[in-house]
């Protein structure tokens, strides 16, 4: 299961390694990813789990401080493979996020500088304006 899970995150790096800008592709990817990482998570509490357990035991033996070294060793063997493959996949994560938070900066930037946008920008500030000074209009009648 270990192997699937790092063949698959292999492939999702190679196919990372040049993004192509599809938005809803990219988040549906993104959702898979997260999903293996949630898999990866669930892997180390269960080895975890086994390390903890195997401490636990090591304590009603008599060379203790042996049977704990072995306990960590086997932890270690075990929990080494996942880091690797959480390293790999935070990566990708990481480069999956960064195109899709440069692709909705560049919509709004699109979008501010649409004609449209900045016709209602200009309104809105004449608006703001007359009510600014509609409100020091008030606010002197009230003084006098």
């Amino acid at each position: 299961m270990r192997t699937l899970f790092s063949v698959g995150t292999f492939l999702l790096a190679c196919s990372f390694s040049t993004l192509v800008p599809a938005t809803p592709g990219e988040e549906a990817q993104l959702e898979q990813l997260d999903k293996i990482e949630r898999e990866l998570e669930l892997q180390r509490d269960w080895a975890k789990y086994r390390w903890e357990k195997t401490n636990s035991e090591c304590y009603q033996q008599y060379w203790v401080n042996s049977c704990l070294k072995d306990s960590r060793a086997q932890y270690r063997k075990e929990i080494d493979p996942i880091r690797v493959q959480e390293v790999e996949l935070h990566e990708v994560q990481r480069k999956l996020r960064s195109s899709i938070k440069d692709q909705r900066d560049a919509a709004k930037i699109a979008e501010r500088a649409s004609a449209e946008k900045a016709a209602e920008r200009v309104a809105n500030q004449k608006e703001f304006e007359e009510k600014q000074k509609a409100a020091a209009a008030r606010a002197a009648d009230v003084e006098q």
